[in-house]
């Protein structure tokens, strides 16, 4: 397939003069994105990781915002064969190769330089089946782990609507993802996480209810032994879904808020962001590389701003968002004047993070690069503007900047082609 092709025009007079900006993709007619900026696509090595075609920014081509699903979009990107995962190898002048095509494919993780995990979905409300499967990075080896196809081992629950991301922790034992839980009917609406033992092929789930319809579930990058079964996941209270699973209404303001669950269902924990009447999480959250340190970014009503913040969980103490008890908040963009933060992400160490930044979503939106220091103690900074990408980012077309493992490239998405595409810049 296509290999990159530079694009100095993306650059301005404000730009570092040691940088370079590429475009990854350039089909005509068919829409190009990296997967979302959370996700583990990348091998250890910084030397590949995988993005999709025939998706938006916010999953494949029939997902709507924020990675929901209607019914009918559902059915449309599971049974698109337009819509693969390919696998772009950096260091081959960026050459993209498909790695996964089998329709129905969704919620991929890569582990360490060796696999990629993913997803069959054939679910349907109250039925149908998931499949679990993994494959050598080099295409070698493909096999089915496992297969869900009836309910969940100790409940009475089937997964239907499955959510775009998934996650695998540090050690490459265990994977989870969520999902919808109901039956069809009004009084089972409910959602779920599943935690899946890759060594024994089975799963479990280990929490459910209401209010987990966008958990966003990422495990801890930590090897320490107990946090890297760490999981960090985000609630929405008062959200509103129909009996099929389809998300009418997410919730802002209050009603997002963010806590870390032990994989085995247990030490049920709070981030001490959001829900005081001021700040809100604005939805995007992920740990700082390999520490047990997590960044937010927030929505302020005074002043109009939207912060970093960084935080460690603390004992839960019934959802009390920025004043739970023994919270440390550590604002990353305080020295940066009127920050208006959106989408963000750390390389593996924790030492740099990428994010864009505008006051209102649209062309204008840049792309910025700061160092980090001392977790909970040390502000971002200073702030480096690299450019300008002309994305409209609109619902599909976020540019959700992140960075390689190594720190050395950057990625986001743009529509300033007329069409979402995939790009990367070089950093040093």
């Amino acid at each position: 397939m296509n290999k990159m092709k530079e694009r100095p025009d993306l650059l301005d007079k404000k730009s570092p003069g040691n940088i370079k900006v590429v475009q990854l993709t350039e089909e005509t007619g068919v829409p190009s994105s990296h997967v979302y900026m959370e996700a583990q696509v990348f091998s250890s090595d910084s030397r590949r990781f995988l993005l999709h075609r025939a998706a938006y920014a916010h999953g494949p081509s029939g997902t709507g915002p924020n990675g929901t699903y209607t019914l009918a979009d559902k059915r449309k990107f599971r049974d698109d064969p337009e819509h693969q995962y390919l696998l772009c190898d950096i260091e081959n002048n960026c050459a993209l190769s498909p790695l996964i095509a089998e329709t129905g494919a969704i919620a991929p993780s890569v582990y360490a330089d060796k696999y990629a995990y993913y997803f069959i979905d054939r679910t349907e409300v109250g039925g149908g089946s998931l499949t679990l499967k993994r494959v050598n990075l080099d295409g070698t080896g493909r096999q089915t782990v496992m297969v869900i196809d009836a309910a969940i081992p100790g409940t009475n629950y089937r997964p239907s609507f499955i959510y775009p991301l998934s996650t695998i922790s540090s050690d490459g034992k265990r994977m989870a993802l969520s999902c919808f839980l109901g039956d069809g009917s009004e009084t089972k609406i409910t959602w779920g996480l599943m935690v899946f033992d890759l060594e024994k092929a089975s799963v479990r789930l280990v929490m459910e209810g209401p209010s987990w319809c966008n958990m966003h579930p990422q495990y801890c990058r930590s090897s320490d032994p107990e946090a890297c079964h760490d999981i960090l996941i985000q609630e929405n209270h008062g959200n509103i879904t129909g009996a099929q699973g389809q998300i009418q209404a997410l919730t802002g303001g209050n009603g997002a808020d963010i806590h870390v669950i032990r994989d085995d269902g247990t030490n049920f924990r709070d981030m001490p962001w959001g829900r005081d009447g001021n700040e809100r999480c604005q939805g995007h959250q992920c740990w700082r590389g390999l520490s047990t340190w997590a960044i937010t970014s927030t929505g302020m009503k005074k002043p109009p701003e939207k912060h970093l913040i960084e935080s460690r969980p603390v004992p839960s103490a019934d959802h009390l968002g920025s004043k739970t008890p023994g919270g440390i908040r550590n604002d990353l963009s305080r020295n940066f004047p009127g920050p208006f933060f959106w989408h963000f992400a750390t390389d593996i160490e924790g030492r740099r993070l990428i994010t864009d930044g505008c006051d209102t979503f649209g062309p204008d939106c840049a792309v910025y690069l700061a160092d980090l220091g001392k977790p909970g103690t040390d502000p971002a900074g200073p702030f480096n503007y690299l450019l300008t990408p002309r994305c409209s980012c609109t619902k599909n077309s976020h540019l959700h900047p992140f960075l390689s493992p190594d720190g050395q490239y950057g990625f986001f998405n743009s529509d300033e082609s007329g069409i979402l595409q995939a790009y990367m810049v070089m950093l040093s």
